[in-house]
């Protein structure tokens, strides 16, 4: 398979999708991008009438040629034939004037699920051909790591390693990670926040001393994160599903435009949704939703990106975020696939914390992005007034992208990224009632909502911490070689 995935920094370093699956990040620290991404063209009668299992074996076979029909089926048929609790994957449901599309029915209760059952099995297709295995490096602001878990437990040929910020995500997502069953599974702890443990783990991915050692023990170092391209390409899939449920409930007709609110940190899931308007997914404008920590909404403001600020804890943890490595992405194809443009970006954000694109630049994004940003207190206000004229219950991410929402014209569809549950005492507490116990809390949210929780999540209460180590963020690096050491 000739190697059409480049570098967003290089158009020298290239791979083929297997490969780009299986090395996660390329080799001068850029994103693997394909350049005829907008060639491929998607035909929205037919996803109108498939299945979501059909309509991702579709989508995917365009981004990923070199795994055949039956290779596809498979994996997609193992990722999503029984973990989710609803048969549409990703159910719409009309909440007040919008639509939210529901991406928390999977085994760890977030729409990092719909990604993460996928990834392993496509990774696993990959290793197949090669006599290596894959340990997975992964940092998580909150529910990437249970996902990433869930997805790799007990995978032949596979180990992760996942480092989440000490004392910054919540107790559930906590417990979610430090209770995770599995052989091959590591959890650490890491003091600082997300950015932290992500610009490590972006190191050891470039380490020549790790990396040499790992290629001695015959260990291929990959990323679950949305850095990956494997992980990444699933999410475009929601997006036409939701397009598909707009036109089957005679919402829209085909060809019609939607908008989408969606609430983002790292930038993956708005990206995937830009991913689907390339291949012909029509996108009237993309909304992107964020918290205190609004580095995103002052970039598509002002065309600066200046990571050098303060960092906000909220109650959205897992947009707590600085550096949002998937903007990348998205400034290789507005650029023209300019990867010496991009490159230099890059090593000013590296180097000065700061770059910026100019003003043409900053038009042509202003022209498919809206952006907006909500504090705790307006994030709960939208909570609350979401349940009282609706009775349905936000998270506090997905309710940062429903308030964003509102400023769209037309039919606009928000992403609800989590389930409620996993933030009861913060959401319990935007429903005007205060609960410091968290598994009270979800039991109250139970009553309130007339919904259950995801047994997933309730088990959670009993479980065993299996995982509790703290490290440094210089101490990573001696954690993942002893790993791979283990690995032979």
């Amino acid at each position: 398979m000739e190697p059409i995935y480049k570098s967003t920094r290089s158009k020298n370093i290239q791979a083929s999708p297997k490969q780009a699956v299986l090395k996660g990040i390329a080799q001068d620290g850029g994103l693997f991008v394909f350049d005829d991404l907008d060639q491929i063209q998607i035909d929205l009668n037919k996803i109108c009438s498939q299945s979501y299992l059909e309509n991702a074996q579709y989508i995917l076979s365009g981004l990923l040629p070199d795994y055949t029909q039956e290779e596809l089926k498979e994996c997609v048929e193992n990722a999503y034939g029984n973990s989710f609790a609803s048969d549409a994957v990703t159910p719409l449901v009309k909440v007040g004037d919008q639509y939210v599309l529901e991406l928390f029915h999977g085994p760890t209760s977030a729409f990092k699920d719909v990604a993460l059952t996928l990834l392993p099995q496509l990774m696993s297709q990959a290793l197949k051909d090669t006599d290596e295995k894959a340990l997975i490096l992964t940092a998580t602001s909150g529910d990437t790591g249970k996902a990433a878990l869930s997805g790799f437990q007990d995978v032949k040929n596979t180990g992760i390693c996942v480092f989440y910020p000490n004392g910054k995500v919540s107790n559930i997502q906590y417990r979610q990670m430090a209770c995770q069953q599995g052989s091959n599974v590591h959890v650490y702890a890491v003091e600082g926040n997300f950015d932290d443990a992500q610009s490590m783990v972006k190191k050891l991915f470039l380490d020549k001393e790790l990396n040499e050692f790992a290629a001695k023990n015959k260990v291929r170092l990959s990323s679950a994160n949305s850095i990956n391209i494997g992980r990444l390409v699933p999410q475009i899939v929601y997006y036409f599903e939701a397009y598909k449920q707009l036109v089957k409930d005679g919402v829209i007709q085909i060809g019609d435009e939607v908008s989408f609110s969606v609430p983002t940190g790292n930038f993956g899931d708005v990206l995937a949704g830009y991913y689907a308007s390339l291949m012909g997914l029509p996108v009237k404008k993309f909304y992107v939703a964020s918290n205190s920590n609004s580095v995103l909404s002052d970039f598509f403001e002002t065309g600066t990106y200046d990571r050098n600020r303060p960092f906000v804890q909220t109650i959205s943890p897992s947009m707590d975020i600085l550096i949002s490595s998937n903007l990348e992405r998205l400034l290789y194809y507005m650029s023209g696939k300019d990867a010496d443009q991009v490159a230099a970006w890059m090593k000013d954000l590296a180097q000065k914390g700061v770059y910026s694109v100019g003003d043409e630049m900053k038009k042509k994004l202003q022209e498919t992005f809206g952006w907006g940003y909500f504090d705790d207190a307006a994030t709960k206000e939208i909570i609350a007034e979401v349940y009282d004229k609706t009775g349905y219950v936000l998270d506090p991410h997905s309710a940062i992208g429903y308030g964003l929402g509102k400023e769209a014209d037309g039919v606009v569809v928000t992403l609800a990224t989590a389930s409620p549950y996993k933030f009861s005492r913060d959401v319990l507490s935007a429903l005007k009632e205060e609960e410091k116990d968290e598994w009270k809390a979800l039991h109250r949210i139970e009553e309130l909502s007339k919904t259950r929780a995801p047994k997933a999540l309730a088990d959670l209460e009993t479980a065993e911490i299996l995982h509790t180590d703290i490290l440094q963020p210089e101490e990573m690096k001696e954690a993942v070689m002893t790993v791979t050491g283990e690995m032979k």
